[in-house]
């Protein structure tokens, strides 16, 4: 085999690889983002529980004041029970701490359906919390997962560009030039296999005498169709 044309074959292996783990570094910050979304929604959903219970904690504590200050009332009017004379006095007295033991029975009901309400909120937010927290475990792992993986490619790609050195130091610079307007143009792919007189890179038909010189692999052949590097290789 052309020796030029062996060490095309050998940088296109290094630059496939080599594009691979730079895409894969390339896409870690959207697995990042796409893996937080369900943590970011759990923390949004938790926060608003959280709102919903100190507003539930907050209504109580104003129903339970005014409640205090009811009773308060009814005891001063009864401390001043002794002080009335007529008969007439007596009938609005009862009249008034008849209201207010209404009053007391609708405050100390609605105090009852916000401590309901409020043991609902928080066990809501308790299980939310856990979710919140698996999900950051998952995230954490992941993410720790993730960066081994970043740093294994990064070392992988110091030396996949030294052995990319290498093969380029063999090369022309005519024939180099070839091969990098292919990279650029062809999808990172200038150099492919041709079988069964078929260009592996377009899938298009390459003329039988073109296939016969091909598979001596001596010299740089050009796929007609799209012009990327072919080789011949035994199945």
């Amino acid at each position: 085999m052309n020796d030029h044309l062996k060490h095309l074959i050998a940088l296109q292996d290094t630059d496939s690889q080599i594009l691979f783990k730079k895409r894969f570094i390339e896409k870690v910050p959207k697995r990042i983002h796409e893996v937080d979304e369900p943590l970011k929604k759990a923390q949004y959903e938790l926060e608003a529980i959280r709102q919903k219970s100190k507003y539930i904690a907050k209504k109580r504590k104003e129903q339970e004041a005014y409640l205090e200050d009811i009773l308060a009332k009814v005891e001063k009017m009864k401390s001043r029970v002794s002080e009335i004379k007529t008969n007439k006095e007596y009938q609005a007295y009862l009249k008034e701490i008849e209201v207010f033991q209404h009053e007391i029975s609708e405050v100390e009901e609605n105090i009852l359906v916000l401590m309901e309400e409020l043991d609902d909120s928080v066990q809501r937010e308790k299980e939310k919390e856990n979710i919140v927290n698996r999900e950051v475990e998952k995230i954490n792992r992941f993410k720790k997962e993730l960066d081994a993986e970043v740093h294994l490619h990064k070392e992988e790609l110091a030396v996949l560009q030294e052995k990319r050195q290498e093969h380029i130091s063999v090369l022309d610079g005519d024939t180099y030039n070839i091969y990098m307007t292919l990279i650029d143009t062809k999808q990172g792919v200038a150099v492919t296999r041709a079988r069964d007189e078929i260009c592996q890179g377009c899938n298009m038909h390459v003329p039988p005498q073109l296939f016969v010189e091909l598979k001596k692999n001596k010299d740089i052949i050009q796929c007609p169709q799209c012009s990327r590097i072919l080789y011949y290789a035994e199945e």
